[in-house]
């Protein structure tokens, strides 16, 4: 996998990611970490710091320490200096504005844009005037027009490219004045360092596939081995478009910020774009997969980002765990919002009652609040509230209450509301309603007996019933 440091870990880079690590694993071989940093000027250490964050919490550990491209770029160079030297490269100084020239005229006469090698056969005269003039040169690797470039993918089968379609010769280094060598593009120092990584198979987005052609014209003018190549699918939104930052969240440190876990993260990844194997549910580890992947199950059509299934891959690991594990995911939650549990088996009581409910992590933020804050009183609860019956029941309640000197218990508070129905000869919709109301401010919420033997550790059962007594 070789991330750029430009931005945030993508969840499409994070998905081919995942792609590379599964076959790795499966074949018994290594998954490599590369970092493209050549562009300097966009590359953050903050950006690789996310990079490497994110796949570690998604459970994508690297074989070998990751391989810093800018780090590498003597070597570049110096395959630079061969393609050179053996003819296959040559500089070119035509100034931008030559080039904009030439595309807006391409562009006119109906042409797509591509570099119509004006520079490959420059004579030592001609590249002698234009030296003199002060011109800084990019290189270029030289494209022949008439070469059919073919490779065996793993998820698209045989595949073709007209080397006319590639644009003309291609730029493999900056400008730079004619006696060096600007900084190396990505074409070829991809091809330098896959190749010095003894990479056996690159495994990316279908986006690449035309710098993959690209790409096999440098292995082939190296001498170099050329990898296996498998092309994964892009991931779209609902419109069938590739997915992007206007479609919302769309990096790994902002899915987990909302509440998401890694692993409904890497289970639901791992369905954009692959095929079960037929038996197999849909719900899973990504460990289990590592027996199972191939690309023979990768799908040729583009992904479609589904928030549904996300959602319930999501609650379907929540309701999984066990409320110690859930506590412990709920904790930094809780005390960024200065609450505090008193033991943990209330906490582990907390974690039970409220995670059977909750989608995302952030959920348990909402349904434990009230357990920590006074609520406020919303427009159903103080309806419930303002029946004559309703104040009756609750001083009636409260004065049961206030007879113990311990926290209640569950076959207590049950009893207690028995007494309150057949005293008051009301009917116990009335009471639990009315208890609800005073507890949470609202005639929703989780199962009332749980709920107040845990608000009664707090003594916030008493409180909040005599607000409205």
């Amino acid at each position: 996998m070789a991330p750029s440091p430009t931005g945030t870990l993508h969840l499409g880079t994070a998905r081919t990611a995942l792609f590379n690590w599964l076959f790795a694993k499966k074949e018994g071989g290594n998954f490599l970490l590369r970092i493209e940093d050549t562009d300097l000027e966009r590359s953050k250490e903050e950006y690789i710091n996310n990079i490497y964050q994110g796949l570690q919490w998604l459970g994508i550990n690297w074989s070998e320490s990751p391989v810093i491209q800018s780090k590498r770029i003597k070597e570049h160079k110096e395959i630079i200096q061969r393609l050179l030297d053996k003819g296959f490269a040559y500089r070119c100084y035509a100034t931008e504005h030559e080039l904009n020239e030439m595309r807006e005229d391409q562009k006119q006469n109906g042409f797509a844009p591509r570099y119509d090698n004006r520079h490959r056969n420059l004579s030592p005269e001609e590249e002698s005037s234009f030296i003199k003039e002060g011109r800084k040169p990019v290189i270029r690797f030289k494209i022949n027009d008439e070469k059919l470039i073919s490779w065996d993918d793993l998820i698209r089968g045989k595949m073709h490219w007209n080397s006319k379609d590639l644009g003309g010769d291609m730029v493999i280094s900056r400008r730079a004045p004619s006696d060096s060598i600007g900084d190396p593009l990505y074409n070829l120092v991809v091809v330098a360092d896959d190749s010095a990584m003894n990479i056996t198979h690159v495994i990316r987005g279908e986006d690449h596939l035309a710098n993959t052609a690209k790409q096999i014209l440098i292995y082939e003018a190296l001498n170099l081995k050329i990898p296996i190549f498998a092309h994964t699918p892009l991931i779209l939104n609902s419109e069938g478009k590739k997915l992007s930052k206007r479609d919302g969240v769309t990096s790994i440190s902002e899915f987990k910020k909302m509440g998401y876990t890694p692993e409904a993260m890497a289970n639901y990844m791992t369905l954009l774009g692959w095929s079960l194997p037929e038996g197999m549910n849909e719900r899973f580890n990504i460990s289990e997969i590592t027996k199972v992947f191939s690309f023979e199950k990768v799908n040729k059509a583009g992904a479609k980002f589904d928030w549904d299934k996300l959602n319930w891959l999501n609650s379907q690991v929540i309701h999984e765990m066990k409320p110690e594990i859930l506590l412990e995911n709920l904790a930094p939650l809780f005390q960024a919002n200065g609450w505090e549990i008193p033991n943990p088996e209330w906490g582990n009581q907390l974690a039970n009652l409220i995670g059977p409910s909750m989608v995302l992590m952030k959920d348990g933020v909402d349904q434990a609040k009230p357990f920590f804050e006074e609520p406020e009183l919303k427009e159903d609860g103080k309806k419930q509230l303002e029946i004559e019956a309703a104040k009756i029941i609750l001083k009636f309640i409260l004065e049961g209450i206030e007879k113990k000197d311990s926290i209640i218990r569950e076959e207590e508070a049950i009893e207690l509301i028995n007494q309150a129905v057949k005293i008051n000869k009301v009917k116990k919709g009335l009471v639990m309603k009315s208890l609800r109301a005073a507890f949470f401010g609202t005639l929703n919420g989780p199962d009332l007996i749980k709920s107040w033997v845990l608000l009664s550790s707090f003594r916030n059962d008493r409180r909040r019933i005599s607000r409205f007594v």
